[in-house]
């Protein structure tokens, strides 16, 4: 049957998440455009601009697992409509902001919290209850890809506004895009009106949330996905908040930082399509693996050259293919492991870690710029890490089972 047929009765929902996602996303992924005018025009440093940054991965990592579990009780449209109004409250704060404490909030808290009911996590657990299990792997790639595709609209109209009407008006332009989260939240909180199939007796799905937890944190395979989901986003949350800075003192055009971020977000059109297509074939587990050694290459390659705008368009493009491949990975692997009714909050445990590290990404590398003067440590932390975690991730994948424990015996 072809695959249009199969997806048509969810078709309302899918393109509702996917607009969602790649606003989300997209936007947030391009907030580093603005790192360099916004810290010279109301005079706070990079690692205070940073350090918002991180409050927005930290926090955003620290609610996914509530929002997941409020999404089972409530319903995931309440949920994801309430995320993307704080969204729109969050841009239009930082554009009026005068000082560090309002972009800490404003980009920090409230996308933050936002981003944990619209973004990666919440998305991908939507789609995965929308379609069945033949196809599921292969519509995740679809939707992330869908949704990789807003840092190429974003990214460029940030920077064309920043440049022509200033950093103020490129946030408020965020703002207004960000509105359209609001009816396509509406479209996707269409899947809440799909039953589950009914959990045997000693499945996870007749757990209470705690004891889900506990039995996800019981599973060895879930416990070395989670750790090297922290350095995956230690690496990714890095490049989002300091290749613009990283290029400006290189001596490049400042506009090459929107065109690299809107490489990254084309070419993760692709990688998530294909990653979506052979998890569906392959140990999703061991894919994993694979992404974070191919991309901590791809780092050393890039820091240990001369940046020059071919290499730096050609590396956007290797990281983009490598970037969002690991949600529809991460998130069928816990479907499969764990099923759906707890995936929401499972998905969100796991990404409490990926954001814990995106914490040390964006704050980290502030830091070590500021007593260092260079991102070259940064950067070998970075490629060191993620050289590390992707090894012991195959290396896990590969000898060790990934069933979850049965209900009786948590």
């Amino acid at each position: 049957m072809p695959l249009l047929q199969i997806l048509r009765p969810a078709l309302p929902i899918l393109i509702g998440v996917s607009i969602m996602l790649t606003l989300s996303m997209g936007l947030r992924q391009s907030l580093g455009i603005f790192l360099q005018p916004l810290t010279q025009d109301i005079r706070i440093s990079v690692s205070d601009f940073t350090l918002a940054l991180a409050i927005q991965n930290l926090t955003w990592g620290l609610l996914q697992p509530l929002a997941g579990a409020l999404a089972v009780r409530y319903g995931f449209r309440l949920i994801m409509v309430v995320g993307s109004l704080l969204y729109v409250a969050g841009l239009a704060l930082m554009a009026c902001a005068y000082g560090v404490v309002s972009i800490a909030v404003g980009g920090g808290l409230l996308i933050g919290a936002s981003l944990a009911f619209t973004a990666t996590a919440m998305s991908m657990s939507v789609t995965a209850r929308a379609v069945s299990e033949t196809v599921r792997s292969t519509v995740l790639g679809m939707v992330s890809a869908v949704g990789s595709l807003g840092a190429m609209l974003a990214a460029p109209i940030g920077q064309m506004l920043n440049e022509g009407f200033g950093w103020r008006m490129g946030l408020v332009g965020f703002a207004v895009m960000a509105l359209l989260m609001i009816p396509a939240a509406w479209y996707a909180g269409r899947v809440d009106q799909i039953s589950l199939p009914k959990p045997a007796p000693d499945d996870i799905g007749n757990a209470t949330a705690g004891t889900a937890a506990r039995m996800a944190f019981s599973n060895i395979s879930f416990v070395v996905m989670t750790g090297a989901y922290m350095v995956c986003g230690m690496q990714l949350v890095f490049l989002t908040t300091h290749l613009p800075s990283y290029l400006a003192i290189c001596g490049l055009d400042p506009m090459l930082s929107a065109q690299t971020l809107g490489m990254i977000g084309g070419f993760n059109v692709l990688g998530s399509l294909f990653f979506g297509w052979a998890g569906q074939r392959w140990n999703k587990l061991a894919l994993l693996g694979a992404i974070y050694i191919l991309r901590s290459l791809a780092l050393a390659w890039f820091f240990m050259l001369p940046a020059t705008p071919a290499s730096t368009l050609l590396f956007g493009a290797i990281m983009g293919f490598l970037w969002m491949g690991v949600s529809p990975l991460t998130a069928g692997a816990i479907a499969e492991m764990f099923g759906l009714r707890w995936q929401p909050m499972i998905q969100g445990l796991a990404f409490m870690s990926h954001q814990i590290g995106s914490f040390l990404g964006a704050y980290g590398g502030g830091l070590l710029y500021d007593a260092l003067g260079s991102y070259t440590m940064a950067w070998r932390i970075g490629v060191t890490l993620g050289l590390a975690g992707g090894i012991i991730q195959v290396a896990f994948a590969l000898i060790k089972p990934s069933q979850p424990p049965a209900l009786k015996t948590a």
